[in-house]
């Protein structure tokens, strides 16, 4: 237990290292001129859309960015003949794409408690962020076993953004509005994310919230197997490139 909590102190100071977390902060300063410059007042429905694009995307970008780091740096082998377990090293990288995102939560939620009306249940929020951006992260992890560099990277999150998000975005704004369009997409697990967030406002049936969270644990839980089955032969890889 010592190492995991060294581990995830060790990703905070590579991510102020690389930068990463300078561009997090301004990512959420974003968001907070996003929440300042609206003409609503009721920010209630905008802080779930907000916290889904950032607990998706920004937790896939984290993982990604410090991966690819570090294997330029050759830190990833290493770990084959560390005493840090394969495991301890891929829940580190997710508990701190999770304190980050939560970190923007509750940016967003204090100054909209401050400058703005806002009714959010935010424990539920809370928890939300933790599952969705556990989730994202693994999928991040998978991104980047499969790219080259930080350019395939992107276009990797830009394949993702466009196949899961996007269709999830267009529903939600009534831009899309077929039956069997909106039906699909339960399928996705975009769709199940925002579903949690905006579980929080009150606006969505019991039922569909608890489908919402299975889906995202057992795709958690496989996601992360795969993960971690992958883990030797993307650090094997590392030392032959």
């Amino acid at each position: 237990m010592s190492n995991f909590f060294v581990l995830i102190n060790g990703e905070i100071q590579r991510m102020k290292k690389y930068n990463i977390l300078t561009a997090s902060i301004f990512v959420s300063l974003i968001w907070i001129g996003i929440l300042h410059f609206i003409d609503v007042e009721d920010v209630t429905n905008i802080i779930p859309l907000l916290i889904f694009m950032d607990a998706t995307s920004m937790a896939m970008l984290l993982v990604g960015v410090t991966f690819i780091y570090e294997k330029q740096e050759g830190t990833i082998r290493t770990l084959l003949v560390s005493p840090i377990s394969k495991t301890e090293y891929i829940l580190a990288k997710n508990f701190s794409n999770i304190i980050f995102n939560i970190f923007a939560l509750v940016i967003m939620y204090g100054y909209s408690k401050l400058f703005k009306e806002v009714n959010l249940n935010f424990f539920a929020i809370l928890g939300a962020v933790i599952l969705v951006s556990f989730f994202h992260s693994m999928v991040g992890f998978l991104l980047t076993y499969f790219s080259k560099d930080f350019t395939d990277l992107l276009m990797g999150m830009m394949k993702y953004v466009f196949i899961f998000m996007t269709p999830v975005l267009l529903e939600e704004f009534n831009i899309i509005t077929n039956n069997i369009f909106k039906k699909v997409l339960y399928i996705i697990p975009t769709k199940a994310s925002l579903t949690l967030l905006k579980g929080a406002t009150g606006g969505y049936e019991t039922w569909k919230i608890w489908i919402s969270i299975l889906y995202i644990i057992f795709g958690t839980i496989i996601l992360f197997y795969i993960v971690w089955k992958k883990f030797d032969e993307y650090a094997m890889k590392e030392g032959r490139d």
